[in-house]
């Protein structure tokens, strides 16, 4: 069986191994260059955070160990006031971290993991056309100008928030489709390492620099740098807009991240030269029609402040595979199972990402916030069998997203009884709390 895949980042190129191993013949078209040979664009590229969902999505293919190994792990997340001063939220218990990642890196080990299998073709600077859902048929354009033309059995669209074959989807009638941009866009900054190569910040965190209406975040990398990304407003009064020349930009920097000015001297350069990115939600469906699939952010573009755009891809890839599994190699109805058990999820999950927006830029430095967030993590302590975080059940479980969006609620009902009957002195009262858990969750 011979099957196309539009998009060689980081979903296609997992999903092609799953298909290989299953000894399906794979067509894998990408319509960037070659990202082994060093052409990979940076200035655009906010730092994956790899969790529990995406390890066990790459351990299928024996790649967890070697991606980790080269990751750095991040315990929690600090918050620096403007003061300078910090403040520390652990992301999970018993040592629980999620993994700061290099995008491109990540790809690059994917695809030497592709090309090692006889029965998965790579096409690189092919760009699609057009495709033909019901024919599973593709057309590219390659970096000469010529036509090359896909016809398969089956045709899957993993080829991003802006995919062609969604694009087929749309004209194909009866498909329902939305994209949502948020007023914010994204910039691109650095912190270098220390001179002797060493991290100018706590290493094994997630910095953030909450202030309400926008923030910075700083993900570790293995060098010894941080990638930072400002997201910030387009428009309005402290805006992308608003900041008009060098001398705007250097006395917001100066103004609102102090601490971190020192790290960072290239930031002028950075911000001038790094392109600003949008944030944008996408949902679509069907994600079958005819003989092809949509999958990862071609069917459910999210912001990325949860951390789970790739997480999520990646779970679809595996999802995916055991539907081809339960159903004996039936593509067909693998597709559909496929489509139905991963739709509630993704858009539970992109609700989750625009509610932790909130949360990070607002909230992480409030008090009363901390305050609440102090007692969730007592609670997940001392009743592990009975109370898990939001943040927990998504990040370090496969309980599904549209269950962890749901627990939220239920989490945050206890906590607002516990707070407002002023019950914090009796956490570790058993037959008190666990009467309460039977109440809310």
């Amino acid at each position: 069986m011979k099957i196309g895949l539009v998009g060689g980042g980081l979903s296609g190129s997992l999903l092609a191994v799953y298909l290989a191993k299953r000894g399906y013949e794979v067509h894998l078209f990408e319509r960037r260059a070659d990202m082994r040979t060093g052409h990979y664009e940076g200035g655009r590229s906010i730092n994956l955070a790899l969790s529990n969902r995406g390890i066990r999505a790459l351990e299928r293919v024996g790649l967890d160990v070697p991606v980790l190994e080269q990751a750095v792990p991040m315990y929690g997340r600090m918050m620096h006031a403007l003061d300078g001063s910090l403040s520390y939220q652990p992301y999970g218990k018993d040592g629980q971290a999620i993994y700061s990642v290099s995008r491109g890196g990540l790809n690059v080990q994917l695809l030497q993991l592709a090309d090692k299998y006889p029965n998965i073709h790579l096409y690189f600077n092919h760009r699609c056309t057009q495709a033909d859902l019901e024919s599973a048929t593709a057309d590219f354009i390659d970096n000469e100008g010529g036509v090359v033309s896909f016809s398969g059995d089956y045709l899957i669209g993993t080829d991003g928030a802006f995919s062609a074959v969604r694009d087929a989807f749309q004209r194909s009638g009866r498909f329902n489709y939305s994209q949502d941009y948020i007023e914010h866009g994204y910039k691109e900054l650095e912190i270098l390492p220390t001179p002797d190569g060493g991290f100018a910040m706590e290493k094994n965190c997630l910095h953030i620099w909450p202030r309400a209406s926008y923030m910075l975040i700083a993900l570790p990398n293995p060098d010894g740098s941080f990638t930072c990304t400002l997201f910030f407003p387009w428009e309005g009064e402290t805006s992308f807009a608003s900041l008009k020349d060098d001398q705007a930009v250097e006395q917001f920097i100066r103004q609102n991240f102090p601490d971190a000015v020192p790290l960072m001297p290239n930031y002028l350069r950075d911000f001038n030269q790094n392109p600003t990115g949008n944030l944008v939600t996408m949902r679509s469906y069907p994600w079958v029609k005819g003989k092809t699939a949509l999958l990862g952010d071609a069917a459910h573009a999210i912001v990325p402040f949860y951390g789970q755009g790739m997480n999520c891809s990646f779970e679809d890839c595996l999802v995916m595979d055991d539907c081809i599994e339960t159903y004996g190699g039936d593509i067909s109805r693998a597709f559909s199972a496929y489509q139905e058990l991963r739709k509630p999820n993704a858009d539970a999950i992109a609700n989750l990402a625009l509610q932790n927006f909130v949360e990070m830029r607002d909230l992480v430095g409030d008090a009363d916030f901390l305050h609440k967030k102090h007692i969730e993590h007592e609670l997940t302590e001392l009743y592990p069998h009975r109370f898990r975080s939001q943040y927990e059940l998504v990040a370090f479980s496969q309980e599904p997203y549209s269950f962890a969006l749901a627990q939220g609620d239920r989490n945050n009902a206890l906590l607002e009884h516990i707070i407002s009957n002023k019950l914090e002195s009796k956490l570790s009262d058993t037959l008190l709390m666990e009467k309460l858990m039977d109440q809310y969750l």
